[in-house]
């Protein structure tokens, strides 16, 4: 399990120089901003608000194409399900399948927000180091425990990865190959499993032993090392009206989506 998700945060940009505490901030507010939308007269600004984030980020299409592959999984049950099960105005049929206006109104509504706030996202992971962001998350007031706990359990991830390939190539190597459902192979990949989290557990309580030998929870706070310039806070006022006008536009129209067909 490889959770590369800083292989683009040493790039130029805007967003990449932008202070981490305001950058949250602001894409937070952001995302909250596209889940209050409810109509889909919206949808466009929402679309173009968020091609302008990713083009400023200057991040690869690949980027997102990588790490878009299991979440697409969720929008296509989304799109194949609802507009066919969900609704009362048939628009369309072919033989015994009907499609509903409001199961489909309702499809583009929550796949084009979920990909927008998907996108924001992954801008927001993928333009500041892991490390940066749970720093940032400190200096704005998260407990320390909290910041703690978030940072081990992100390298826990990919120690567990690393230990499962490990294990499974110690398997292939001794012939096993689960190609096929069979009891005996079921067996072994239950064995897999509990060695694993049996190896995390006893790996974890030595590591925490370790850290209250040294010291951990006695330290004094740490000093925040973040310095916002005028710049910053500009373009966090700007992310801030963008948001506003989110909200207001969308209790403006008055979560009206039937009008779009009058």
């Amino acid at each position: 399990m490889r959770l590369l998700i800083d292989e683009y945060t040493g790039l130029e940009s805007p967003l990449h120089r932008w202070d981490p505490r305001y950058k949250l901030v602001g894409l937070v507010t952001l995302v909250f901003a596209f889940s209050f939308v409810r109509d889909l007269r919206m949808l466009l600004a929402m679309a173009a608000v968020t091609i302008t984030v990713y083009a400023v980020s200057r991040l690869p299409a690949t980027f997102v194409a990588k790490r878009f592959r299991y979440p697409s999984f969720f929008l296509v049950a989304i799109l194949l399900t609802l507009p066919f099960l969900s609704g009362e105005s048939v628009i369309a049929t072919w033989g015994p399948v009907a499609v509903h206006q409001e199961g489909l109104l309702a499809a583009i509504l929550i796949a084009t927000r979920f990909t927008c706030i998907l996108i924001i996202g992954m801008v927001l992971l993928g333009t500041t180091p892991l490390l940066t962001n749970i720093k940032a998350m400190r200096s704005l007031g998260l407990p320390d425990i909290m910041a703690d706990m978030a940072l081990l359990s992100f390298r826990y991830l990919q120690e567990i990865g690393r230990d499962l390939r490990n294990m499974q190539t110690a398997m292939r190597l001794r012939g096993f190959r689960a190609r096929r459902l069979s009891r005996r192979g079921l067996k072994v990949l239950a064995w897999l499993g509990g060695s694993l989290l049996v190896y995390s557990y006893e790996r974890s309580e030595s590591i925490y032993r370790a850290m209250i030998l040294r010291g951990y929870g006695h330290a004094p706070p740490p000093k925040h090392e973040f310095q916002a310039s005028s710049r910053d806070t500009l373009i966090l006022v700007a992310v801030i009206l963008v948001t506003v006008g989110f909200i207001i536009g969308d209790i403006a129209l008055g979560h009206n989506t039937a009008a779009l067909l009058q």
